[in-house]
């Protein structure tokens, strides 16, 4: 637990930054923490937009909204999210919000789309346990395989199962965080494989961190 210093308010903030109680947020500490998200001319209208609509649908609904929710809400494709919160939509505009998804309670490239063949798993049930954490993430990224892959996905009731397009989302989010240590953000992830939010949403409709990074065995940490 840190202690962050603003005009005379201690706000207690973990490693990276995240406030550790939703009730001590005000607009203060979204303004100290700005900077820390790329934004050093601050916070304008548009940002503050996002930010309350993302408290008030936490209020209503006791959940952070996915990142679909809120860009349809405020009529922005992820490139206008990221030119907005460039650090990501967890580590940027939940941040300042003052929510984590925690809080909540948060090879096929380039063939064409109908031309994807169908991969389902077809691993056979056998007895396997995997350590998940309190939110259902897998704590060890290693121990993930296809077979846990295809259990989470049935739990987060995908319908038809995991098909070559998924995969194509899973994989790219392990090499991604084999090569770089820390989890793509949304917007890395839909740049790079040619999405578009609705797409995701169509894929993966529980979110992008509660459904494509939770069904690849990794999470934001």
């Amino acid at each position: 637990m840190v202690a962050r210093l603003h005009k005379g308010k201690n706000y207690d903030v973990d490693e990276q930054g995240f406030l550790l109680n939703f009730n001590q947020w005000d607009e203060d500490f979204a303004t100290s923490m700005a900077t820390k998200c790329g934004l050093s001319e601050g916070l304008l209208e548009k940002h503050w937009a996002v930010i309350r609509f993302i408290r008030d649908s936490f209020h209503k609904k006791g959940k952070c909204p996915l990142v679909y929710e809120t860009c349809r809400a405020n009529n922005l494709t992820w490139s206008g999210l990221r030119d907005l919160f460039p650090t990501g939509y967890l580590r940027g505009a939940c941040l300042l919000a003052g929510i984590t998804y925690q809080a909540r309670i948060v090879n096929y490239y380039g063939e064409p789309e109908h031309i994807l063949p169908a991969i389902k798993s077809e691993v056979k049930p056998r007895e396997k346990t995997y350590l998940v954490d309190v939110d259902g993430f897998l704590i060890n990224p290693s121990e993930w395989d296809e077979q846990y892959a295809a259990r989470k996905a049935d739990e987060l009731e995908i319908r038809g199962g995991l098909m070559g397009k998924h995969w194509q989302i899973i994989h790219f989010l392990r090499e991604s965080y084999e090569m770089k240590g820390f989890v793509p953000t949304v917007y890395e992830c839909c740049e790079s494989n040619g999405l578009e939010l609705d797409d995701l949403a169509e894929l993966f409709p529980s979110g992008y961190h509660r459904g494509a990074v939770k069904i690849s065995g990794l999470r934001v940490r």
